[in-house]
């Protein structure tokens, strides 16, 4: 397919990368130089220097035949005029990356159906709410969600305390009886592998499980075993009242939670208390360690720092860990800090630009991508699909199949049932299933299921 992109920022830089490799011609618009000749000189697209929402440099960039136009700039305006330009261009599918709640909010004037956009993405509300699913499942420093919340992929590191530390994936297997998931995938020193039944899990590895909702608690009792239950309500810390914090701020609360803000702007402060119904807010800094353990930090569950600096959310949570937080949650905008902060002892890192690429993402897929997830350092993706009419697979054993090397499924819904995928395992028109694909195979699993 043909793919205009505008904007080179880390959104329109992945996403140059990911649709470049895959084979779609690839066309990246930006006013920057330096952005532009840093994407051609490292990827396999085309750069245009000027104004996207200009209708002259639009056709200088062919837009005519352009099958998906993605304005992803760090200006809701241009974005949204260059998808109205592309519009009386004919292009087929038009996304917009958009900052201001107006576009977004129930009832806005300016909506995506009145604009004649498919999909308007507002990357704080993506990563606040991914920061939500992590925060709600205990030990996980990944979470997606799939088939309305059925399956679940999360991530776990292992450390030599881990009861699975040292076990075999066929071993994993024979447990299935009491614990019903699966592990799709091991990252060991910055490499990605799906795993086979002579693999056996080590101390430091990261891996990946499917699993129904369902069976979630008993997965975390296997996980931690030493995880009490508290009688009080789970404390949550989070600093910076940017729009990000306090829309976690108030999920969070919704769900019975014990919440505290944190921001160093006393205005700041006292708006945010008007706006917030159970969350106690305190103005303080967050290197202020003294005023945060007067307020508990000891004895917080999660701490979540998503203020604007990347070091003051690596260095604040690394300080809040060290004083008895018991997890901590970091936004990390910086791609080379993202497998940094990790290693520091950072329980898990979510990255504004791949929360909204992996939104903008399924809406360039060739085959039926119903939904999609990013994994940060492998370039691997889950994808959920469902089962069509005619497909040559149907009924027929997964291990007789010609799957993609690397790739592996995981988890298949039939109906209201459900079952974690096993060689014997069978699909049938209407079934909904969710793969794991390391980067080599994505193209290859999307035409086995187009």
């Amino acid at each position: 397919m043909k793919i205009l992109i505008v904007g080179a920022g880390q959104v329109g830089y992945f996403l140059c990368e990911r649709l470049s490799m895959e084979g779609h011609e690839v066309t990246l618009i930006d006013r920057d130089e330096a952005h532009l000749r840093q994407a051609q000189d490292r990827l396999n697209v085309m750069g245009l220097n000027g104004n996207g929402a200009s209708a002259e440099i639009l056709e200088q960039a062919d837009i005519k035949n352009i099958d998906i136009f993605i304005a992803v700039t760090d200006l809701d305006e241009v974005n949204i005029l260059a998808c109205l330009l592309a519009r009386e261009y004919s292009v087929k599918t038009r996304i917009a990356r958009v900052k201001s709640i107006e576009y977004r909010s129930h009832g806005a004037i300016l909506s995506k159906e009145k604009l004649g956009i498919d999909l308007l993405i507002n990357p704080a509300d993506e990563v606040a709410d991914e920061m939500i699913n992590i925060t709600c499942r205990s030990g996980a420093f990944d979470v997606a969600e799939f088939v309305e919340g059925t399956i679940q992929f999360l991530g776990y590191r292992i450390d030599e305390e881990s009861p699975l530390c040292g076990m075999t994936l066929r071993e994993l297997g024979e447990l299935r009886g009491m614990y019903r998931f699966v592990v799709t995938a091991i990252t060991r020193d910055e490499e990605t592998i799906i795993p086979r039944g002579e693999d056996n899990i080590q101390d430091g590895d990261s891996i990946f499980l499917f699993a129904h909702q369902n069976d979630l608690p008993a997965i975390q009792y296997l996980l931690e075993p030493g995880d009490k239950k508290k009688k009080r309500l789970p404390r949550i810390f989070i600093l910076g009242g940017s729009q990000i914090g306090v829309r976690i701020a108030a999920q969070l609360e919704q769900q019975h939670f014990d919440v505290r803000l944190v921001d160093r702007d006393e205005q700041r402060c006292r708006k945010i208390s008007a706006k917030l119904k159970k969350t106690m807010v305190i103005q303080a800094d967050g290197t202020d360690i003294h005023a945060l353990l007067e307020e508990g930090i000891d004895s917080a569950d999660t701490f979540i720092a998503v203020t604007g600096k990347d070091e003051t959310n690596i260095l604040c949570s690394l300080l809040c860990k060290q004083h008895g937080a018991s997890r901590t949650l970091a936004l990390i905008n910086k791609p080379e800090l993202l497998n940094l902060a990790p290693t520091l002892g950072i329980d898990a890192c979510v990255s504004p630009r791949l929360s909204a690429a992996g939104a903008i993402l399924k809406y360039v897929r060739r085959g039926d991508v119903i939904s999609l997830a990013t994994i940060e350092g492998s370039n691997s993706e889950v994808l959920e699909f469902e089962v069509k009419q005619g497909s040559a697979f149907i009924n027929t054993p997964l291990k007789n199949l010609h799957f993609p090397k690397d790739a592996i499924i995981g988890a298949i819904v039939h109906g209201t049932s459900h079952e974690i995928a096993t060689g014997d395992s069978q699909l049938s028109v209407g079934d909904r299933i969710v793969v794991f694909a390391l980067p080599d195979a994505l193209t290859k699993v999307e035409k086995f299921f187009d």
